[in-house]
């Protein structure tokens, strides 16, 4: 069993209707990311990056906002190992998280 300690983030009550399906919805992006990095489709990985860039804080995600900026960079820039990270990045922070509603 894996003894990471969880991540608390506090969303607004308000989201608690949305928010599983818009986490739910990052674990897709990052499937989206894998491929898009196996195929070096760097458009993709831009798009993506942006979308979550745009929608992470919004959900009380600022990690997502953050690594998506990270992710549309490395895009922009073609670094492949950035871009990587990022995924790694979204994937961990993901499985960290344990969402509190206030």
């Amino acid at each position: 069993m894996d003894a990471k300690a969880k991540l608390v983030i506090k969303v607004d009550r308000d989201l608690e209707d949305i928010a599983p399906g818009y986490l739910e919805n990052r674990r897709k992006d990052a499937e989206m990311i894998s491929v898009a990095l196996e195929r070096s489709d760097f458009e993709a990985l831009k798009m993506i990056g942006h979308r979550m860039k745009g929608s992470g804080a919004g959900y009380g995600f600022q990690r997502i906002t953050d690594i998506g900026t990270q992710l549309e960079q490395a895009a922009t820039l073609q670094n492949r190992q950035t871009a990587r990270d990022s995924l790694d990045q979204l994937v961990d922070y993901l499985d960290a998280i344990e969402v509190v509603y206030v």
